[in-house]
């Protein structure tokens, strides 16, 4: 049986359990009180996990404690058709593991943004904020122009990857820390077609997408 020790709130944790709903499996899940309760720094969740972070994928003997890592693990091992990492063709499946690394920067702004806001984290807000911008206006034109290719995702191909997994819930909830997504219409319809998508589930700040049909490209991406 899958374990998942998770905070419901993390963003990194909502990229795993994601991913577990996308691919169909279920999975127990152990909650870990991250705030206000510290629990990631008790005794015994350092046995789970030395490094006292969420989230922590178990299956059997196999271990994970990075998100990325768990994503990479659940799209090898569950996904038989090879749609959400593409083992099989090295230049889209290298594109994949680089949107993991733009993913880890948002978290390291956009996520610490939102720490700041709802827990008072020490941390310089308006740099992360501003940082936070800076990404997404990357992320905006590299989606604009995709929809004018007619790609709907971040990578090549007609499935979404794990690069979408990875960078959507610090997207969507990039609000939560002060920064808004008003000036980034790709982004927003690349938010509403991972919502559309089959068994996509929600999490607390995160909400199903709306009546009718994903809205079309229309303006030009911010910055352009």
């Amino acid at each position: 049986m899958l374990v998942l020790y998770d905070f419901e709130l993390s963003a990194d944790c909502y990229k795993v359990r994601l991913l577990l709903a996308l691919l169909g499996l279920s999975a127990l899940i152990e909650p870990v009180d991250v705030f206000p309760g510290a629990a990631h720094r008790s005794a015994a969740f350092l046995a789970v996990n030395p490094l006292g972070q969420v989230p922590v994928l178990i299956d059997g003997d196999t271990k994970l404690g990075d998100a990325h890592a768990a994503l990479v693990y659940l799209a090898r091992t569950y996904d038989a058709a090879g749609r959400w990492l593409p083992i099989g063709e090295p230049p889209r499946l290298a594109e994949i593991e680089a949107w993991h690394s733009f993913a880890w920067q948002l978290s390291q702004s956009l996520s610490v943004a939102r720490d700041v806001v709802a827990t008072g984290r020490d941390a310089d807000l308006a740099a992360c904020q501003s940082e936070g911008h800076r990404l997404l206006r990357v992320l905006d034109e590299h989606l604009w122009f995709g929809e004018r290719q007619g790609r709907d995702w971040l990578c090549p191909g007609t499935h979404p990857t794990t690069a979408d997994v990875a960078c959507f819930p610090d997207v969507v909830l990039c609000e939560e820390g002060g920064v808004s997504r008003q000036d980034y219409p790709a982004i927003r319809r690349w938010l509403d077609r991972i919502k559309r998508l089959p068994r996509f589930v929600v999490m607390s700040g995160v909400f199903p997408a709306g009546p009718g049909p994903a809205p079309r490209p229309d303006a030009a991406p911010a910055g352009t």
